[in-house]
């Protein structure tokens, strides 16, 4: 039986692999790639390398063996992942998988936004298919604001429709901890975990973070939604990827990422990183 990772390249993935070697023997993992020279790190360390395509079916016949337990790291291209993790899903079910894990997103049924359709449905498709299962339902990223920090310093602004809306989020390794926290262990078939960060923080904080961190003057300003869009579109961001990050922050407005249920810092036995500490390391990243 392997613990195998579906795209181990990739930002979760990488880490999800790097933690798992510091839990289990490296010959129990196997890394899911398109690209096997990416993998040549994880490889060098003993990790089974299997490449296949979530755009290519056939390549998923040789990619799970029975009893594996395996983590189906959401797709990141919108539009396209019901498709691919069809293939995963139905490769799984053929191989005779022992536990599919999947990072689905905050809120499952409940969540509204243009961005959670995708996930629904694969969490629908999963539970059609009668696999073992476990939903991590996996909150918003912190680094999904500190990737972003070139344009805020250079406007001094933190621009957002998201009004008041709070964001529980938390850093990509603690997720990550929490995936390695269900592979290894037992009794979390069945479960649907809601993963946020322990303390939610407005877009007025996270401003307020930035120009702690970096000395420079940083504001949230406020915009409608339309003129979000257009600003997006602008910096050249696609069209159909602006909506929904605008819908995002819609989303936020209403309170929907903002749940700290406390199920990812039970999972990792640790507290979720603070929003200053990732602040603090994008900026000594810079």
């Amino acid at each position: 039986m392997s613990i195998v990772v579906t795209g181990a390249t990739g930002a979760l993935g990488r880490l999800v692999v790097e933690q798992l070697l510091a839990t289990v023997p490296a010959e129990r993992i196997t890394a899911v790639v398109r690209d096997k020279e990416k993998a040549a790190e994880a490889a060098a360390r003993g990790v089974e390398i299997r490449v296949a395509d979530y755009d290519r079916p056939e390549t998923l016949a040789d990619a799970f063996r029975a009893g594996d337990r395996v983590l189906l790291i959401s797709g990141s291209e919108v539009g396209r992942r019901v498709a691919q993790h069809t293939a995963v899903i139905d490769a799984a079910k053929a191989a005779g998988v022992a536990q599919l894990a999947y990072t689905g997103i905050l809120g499952g049924p409940d969540a509204d936004f243009l961005l959670a359709a995708e996930h629904k449905e694969t969490e629908r498709l999963i539970l059609a298919s009668g696999l073992p299962h476990t939903f991590l339902r996996n909150g918003w990223y912190t680094e999904n604001y500190t990737a972003n920090l070139a344009p805020v310093l250079a406007h001094g602004a933190v621009v957002g429709n998201a009004g008041d809306g709070r964001i529980a989020s938390a850093s990509r390794a603690d997720f990550a901890a929490a995936a390695v926290a269900v592979l290894t262990g037992e009794g979390h078939l069945g479960a649907a975990y809601e993963l946020s960060g322990d303390t939610a923080w407005s877009l007025d904080e996270y401003a307020a973070q930035v120009a702690a961190a970096t000395g420079k003057e940083i504001t949230y300003s406020r915009v409608p939604a339309a003129a979000h869009r257009e600003i997006l579109v602008g910096a050249g961001v696609p069209e159909a990827f602006a909506t929904i990050l605008v819908d995002v922050d819609e989303a936020i407005g209403r309170g929907l990422l903002a749940g700290t249920s406390g199920d990812l810092a039970r999972l990792t036995g640790r507290p979720t990183t603070p929003l200053a500490d990732t602040v603090a390391s994008a900026v000594a990243a810079l």
